[in-house]
């Protein structure tokens, strides 16, 4: 980009010491702030590769978590040009091949990590209201054939045997199929130039999908124990479903965005500041929950019985998880272009003065 570029005069200094969005993992060239006059090009063209990671690491360093970012924008006008160029996003090829491959390995990864799941909560925490509401929310978020998938995920987590040793094992090989395409996706949004390698790829899946299942874990206690409390207070009826009813949902939702959080913070191979991340993943959560319903909606006229016949649900379940990783990805590129534009609006600002 011609703006982007200046005489020695106009380069603002830059220490030598590294600051906190400077990392070693992650090579990415300093440029220096924008003139006013390159706003207007600045504004008019999407998000390009490395962008935001040479934005962010040239960001002066501070240790607020919320320091200012002017608004350079109204919501509207921001919406509207990011969200265009977040559907272009998505229309790229490489994205849908992150997408699906993200989406295989996740129904890979879904049955051994639910019979995993209820098999500790019925054998370690022997638990009952814990192992219901695991139930519960199976049926909130399996998009069709729920009876059918839940009553065999009992059936396996009943069973003595290597099935629960196979589930373990299973799990810590698909978590890294999922991860690992989401950590080169993610770098090509921020521009991060390098991906971790294999074995570290691994470290850092097995983390996630660690703290994914601690957090699907503490969210399944804290629900039990909300609807404990609720079922002594009120009693069995009406309003006592409708509470039990939102309280899991408040829950569910509110691990989804802990995930999405974790995902977009620490999965990138280079630092990315909380609060650019916090938002979207609090948008991506609502967002995907909303979807969902959505795609309950258009089943019947998908029809995936008459096409795929007993294999409707595997392929249901695939084509939801394709559609969460489009959400995903889109709202990474949506967090990296609006926290793009604020780091260089203040730059520019900073510069003016």
């Amino acid at each position: 980009m011609d703006t982007m570029t200046g005489s020695a005069s106009d380069a603002p200094e830059i220490s030598s010491q590294p600051g906190p969005f400077r990392t070693d993992s992650s090579t990415v060239a300093v440029v220096p702030a924008l003139k006013p006059s390159g706003t207007a090009e600045l504004h008019s063209s999407p998000l390009r590769p490395g962008t935001a990671a040479r934005r962010i690491q040239a960001e002066d360093a501070r240790p607020e978590f919320f320091h200012h970012l002017p608004e350079i924008h109204s919501l509207s006008h921001r919406l509207r040009r990011h969200g265009v160029s977040t559907l272009r996003y998505l229309m790229q090829t490489e994205v849908h091949t992150y997408a699906f491959s993200v989406a295989a390995n996740s129904i890979l990864s879904f049955f051994p990590f639910i019979v995993l799941l209820l098999t500790v909560v019925r054998r370690v925490f022997h638990s009952p209201a814990m192992y219901n509401v695991v139930l519960q929310l199976l049926r909130a978020y399996l998009p069709s054939n729920k009876d059918f998938v839940i009553r065999n995920l009992q059936f396996l987590a009943s069973v003595r045997g290597r099935g629960q040793v196979l589930s373990f094992v299973m799990l810590l090989i698909t978590s890294t199929g999922i991860f690992l395409p989401l950590e080169v996706a993610l770098n090509s949004v921020w521009g991060f130039k390098k991906n971790r390698s294999y074995l570290m790829n691994l470290v850092v899946s097995l983390g996630l999908a660690f703290a994914c299942g601690c957090l699907a874990m503490l969210s399944i206690a804290l629900t039990a124990q909300n609807l404990r409390v609720l079922g002594h207070v009120l009693g069995d009826g009406f309003i006592f479903n409708a509470l039990g009813f939102v309280v899991m949902k408040a829950s569910a939702i509110l691990a989804t965005i802990c995930i999405y959080f974790l995902i977009y913070w620490l999965l990138p191979h280079g630092k990315v500041p909380m609060r650019a991340v916090l938002p979207a993943a609090i948008i991506t959560g609502l967002v995907s929950e909303a979807a969902k319903y959505l795609y309950i909606l258009v089943l019947p006229w998908l029809n995936f019985q008459e096409v795929y016949g007993p294999f409707s649900v595997s392929v249901t379940l695939i084509f939801w998880s394709f559609w969460s990783g489009m959400l995903l990805l889109g709202g990474a590129y949506l967090s990296a272009a609006e926290y793009s534009d604020r780091v260089q609006a203040r730059r520019e600002t900073a510069a003016a003065s």
